[in-house]
């Protein structure tokens, strides 16, 4: 009699523990669920962001996503993937800096990679001189190169052609282009949705991830009479030294655009991707991209 007591006793004790570690297990899911659905929304002084899974495509934060908006140097962006995405691209071919890139800056008060007029650089250094220190200069040594046409302005026309068609091929509806470098003529517009998807494409690209999170660069060209100098050139993007997973992407300003971030981090397995648009100083841009990347990587 007694065995049998104890026996029912083990089997009632198993029954037990196994239903009560499948609550704590079913109450720690129900608790995590609860939890990333009650994060509280953060705010941004930025007029516009967006941020999504890099690998799932789940939209993770939207704040006015799909509202047009000036993109300042974010367009560069879009400058360097059309230039990746020339056929039989050869990244080590040199391209002579011309006297219209340097008067353009001066004319612009662009920001500027301080190329040498006839230097010969390389497509692959003119990427970080567009890229690090947002050098119009280098976008447009990149527009005159890869664009089509007997002059100047039709290869930059052809080239601005190439990028609204890039644009348009990966479903980019509230995007256009109309200029190399995000100095527009109030036709150069984007989303914060548009431009995530934008640089989410581009990272596909080896060349660019690996020029987008480089801090600074020095690159040895070679000079007109057939020496050579060094370009030092450090990226405005400081997401890459403060924010924690940091690997890019591209910083933006300008008097419509105010002051602008496409960004991206990288977390043991999970990589999240996003945009702010119209933050109020660049502080503000570093803070509001925190914010909701610091979301996003909880969600």
């Amino acid at each position: 009699m007694k065995i049998g007591i104890k026996g029912i006793s083990r089997a009632t004790a198993t029954a037990t523990v196994a239903l009560t570690a499948g609550a704590v297990i079913a109450g720690s899911a129900f608790a995590s669920t609860a939890q990333a659905a009650t994060l509280p929304n953060p705010k941004i002084t930025a007029a516009g962001g967006y941020v999504m899974n890099n690998g799932t495509a789940k939209s993770l934060f939207a704040k006015t996503a799909d509202t047009r908006r000036s993109t300042g140097s974010t367009t560069k962006i879009m400058t360097a993937k059309v230039v990746l995405s020339q056929k039989n691209l050869n990244l080590d071919s040199k391209v002579t800096i011309q006297k219209a890139y340097s008067d353009y800056i001066v004319s612009k008060g662009a920001s500027s990679a301080r190329l040498i007029v006839g230097d010969k650089v390389t497509v692959r250094q003119l990427l970080y001189g567009l890229m690090l220190p947002s050098g119009c200069d280098a976008a447009y040594a990149l527009a005159d190169k890869f664009g089509s046409g007997s002059t100047r302005a039709a290869r930059v026309k052809s080239f601005i052609g190439k990028m609204n068609a890039q644009a348009k091929s990966l479903g980019l509806k509230n995007t256009h282009f109309d200029s190399f470098d995000g100095i527009g003529n109030g036709s150069n517009y984007s989303t914060p949705r548009d431009l995530t998807k934008l640089a989410s494409s581009a990272m596909k690209s080896s060349t660019f991830r690996s020029v987008v999170k480089t801090k600074s660069t020095k690159q040895k060209v070679t000079t007109k009479s057939g020496g050579y100098r060094y370009m030092s050139w450090s990226n405005t993007n400081t997401m890459l030294s403060s924010y924690s997973g940091a690997i890019g992407i591209k910083t933006g300003s300008g008097p419509s655009a105010k002051y602008c971030l496409v960004f991206a981090a990288t977390r043991g397995s999970k990589t999240v991707i996003g945009t702010v648009l119209a933050s109020t100083s660049a502080a503000n841009r570093s803070a509001d991209m925190k914010k909701i990347m610091d979301y996003s990587f909880k969600k």
